[in-house]
């Protein structure tokens, strides 16, 4: 907010219109999403100042809207492309937590900061509790008790330490392709997307990834095995066929 706020020449909270956040933004050469991350932070200022009383005007920037941005590719690891990562990190890696967190990224759909935040305690009844959120919520995924031995076995206390560095050169090794932007994030869409290929209920994952609403996880919808196969049934001329043959 302070690089914000001299951005625009540090101007009274006051003076702040429309007008000159529009201008700001056309002259400003950040991506989009910052741009649209900076207007929720101003807004989230103003609304909070007008709550607490503490402005008596409306807050400036509403109903300024945030920038289209395309929906980016998500790309997911197949099942040997799976193996080749782990394969690589276990021949590679000196970092001795890097494979783990991948297991359990990819058994759990945790972000790779969630899962390497894991403590001890959080592991029990073969659950893993992530505390460390985007969101801020907790949430409990059930794990194999195979991965649970591993996690148990691997210490006491906070189990691991920063290691995605060590991901990183493990990946660059691989013959695995992603698109500019995805690392370890990758590992996330891969749980999501095979848990949606093999049949798994789209609300069910919204939960088990924490997404605060259905909207995120429609992202995987398409990859349902019987995703839209009602167009078929039900497109006119297919539906007309089952009731009388076309001549």
């Amino acid at each position: 907010m302070l690089a914000t706020a001299q951005s625009i020449n540090d101007p009274i909270a006051r003076s702040i219109t429309a007008k000159v956040y529009l201008k700001y933004r056309a002259e400003c050469n950040t991506a989009a999403k910052t741009q649209n991350n900076e207007l929720g932070y101003l807004n989230a200022v103003f609304n909070n100042l007008k709550q607490t009383k503490q402005i008596e005007y409306a807050n400036p920037l509403d109903g300024i809207k945030t920038i289209k941005i395309a929906e980016s590719e998500l790309s997911f690891l197949t099942m040997d492309q799976i193996y080749e990562l782990l394969d690589m990190i276990k021949v590679n890696a000196t970092n001795p937590h890097v494979l783990l967190i991948s297991k359990v990224c990819l058994a759990t759909g945790a972000r790779w900061g969630e899962a390497e935040s894991l403590h001890s305690r959080h592991v029990v009844n073969n659950k893993v509790t992530f505390t460390d959120t985007k969101s801020g919520k907790n949430r409990s995924v059930p794990i194999t008790p195979e991965l649970q031995a591993e996690l148990k076995g691997h210490g006491k206390g906070k189990l691991f330490t920063s290691s995605i560095g060590a991901f990183r050169r493990a990946l660059k090794k691989t013959d695995i392709e992603l698109p500019k932007g995805q690392a370890s994030h990758v590992l996330r869409h891969t749980f999501a997307s095979h848990f949606m290929i093999n049949g798994g209920n789209i609300l069910t994952l919204q939960k088990v990834l924490g997404h605060s609403t259905i909207l995120m996880t429609m992202r995987y919808a398409h990859l349902a095995p019987d995703h839209l196969n009602e167009a078929v049934r039900l497109a006119p001329l297919n539906f007309a066929a089952t009731l009388s043959p076309l001549k």
